[in-house]
């Protein structure tokens, strides 16, 4: 009996011992310079049903269910979707526009797990072209945290980034 209380004791103690020294956070991003002004790359990139053209995961899943409540490109618009087991269940809100600098949006993921992060495309003058960057960042609760400790979130996501920017770049410099 008391070998079983020791076991349980050590268990419970390495559990918080992980979940201690296990990263809060994660922060990814990439970048990419696109041959086109500012503007005309922001003007496009400020609608979320023209990620479905470039996005990595439409291409996972290209059969998902979306649907769209709001006004495309501006504060309040939600993109939801139901997705194969590649994309999951989740929905993407835009929360911030400022116009030829930034979208910022809040991802919420329901399926394979829940979970939301803090997403934003953003561009600068890049010479005659722009440079776009796309990231997301959010924190890492415990007890999935101590997952995090044997997942590195740049290498699992920043992979679809580049993919993605690089449609991107395709798309718009057509």
């Amino acid at each position: 009996m008391m070998t079983l209380l020791y076991i349980l004791a050590g268990i419970v103690l390495l559990i918080l011992i992980l979940g201690m020294i296990a990263p809060k956070s994660f922060d990814v991003s990439r970048s990419i310079e696109i041959d086109k002004p500012l503007p005309e790359v922001f003007n496009y990139i400020k609608y979320v049903k023209n990620q479905d053209e470039w996005s990595p995961w439409k291409k996972k899943d290209p059969n998902m269910k979306q649907e769209f409540k709001g006004t495309d490109g501006e504060a309040g618009f939600v993109s939801s979707w139901v997705g194969n087991k590649d994309v999951g269940e989740g929905e993407q809100e835009i929360k911030k526009v400022v116009n030829n600098d930034r979208i910022e949006t809040e991802l919420r993921f329901f399926k394979p797990w829940k979970s939301q992060s803090d997403a934003y495309i953003k561009v600068d003058e890049a010479g005659s072209g722009t440079k776009v960057t796309w990231g997301f960042s959010g924190k890492n609760k415990f007890p999935f945290s101590i997952f995090m400790l044997f997942m590195n979130m740049d290498k699992a996501v920043g992979k679809d980034f580049e993919e993605g920017l690089g449609d991107l770049k395709t798309v718009l410099e057509k």
